[in-house]
């Protein structure tokens, strides 16, 4: 599990993944893998996450995704609560990663961008 729990934005983003063998297709480059993202909101004041920018790289590719919100929601998040999804993705190699970049609003209207750390896509036993 990565956090971005040393940032200054006061928003804590924890990401856990995980290889889905049953749908992954080695034969053909296609690797599938869900992760679970955990955003915890240390800010005195709420905030809505806006939306998306992942970049998502393998051993043959690097993918920019960006879009609204995050799986059809753009959740407020109180302080010191926490918004937990889960999703997935598909890479053209055995090992890979994600990272990217939350947009965030305060009630105020005040944007901000909230890191997500970097975290491996890897099948089992590729990393030690």
């Amino acid at each position: 599990m990565n956090s971005a729990a040393d940032n200054d934005c006061g928003i804590d983003i924890r990401a856990r993944a995980k290889y889905l063998a049953i749908q992954s297709d080695p034969g053909r480059n296609s690797y599938a893998f869900s992760y679970t993202i955990t955003i915890t909101n240390y800010r005195e004041e709420p905030v809505r996450l806006l939306s998306r920018h992942w970049v998502i790289t393998d051993q043959n590719k690097v993918d920019e995704v960006n879009g609204k919100g995050v799986v059809g929601q753009q959740p407020l998040i109180q302080p010191g609560a926490s918004f937990e999804y889960s999703s997935g993705t598909i890479i053209s190699s055995e090992i890979g990663d994600m990272s990217g970049t939350y947009t965030m609003e305060t009630e105020d209207g005040e944007l901000f961008e909230a890191p997500i750390p970097l975290f491996v896509l890897a099948i089992p036993d590729m990393i030690h």
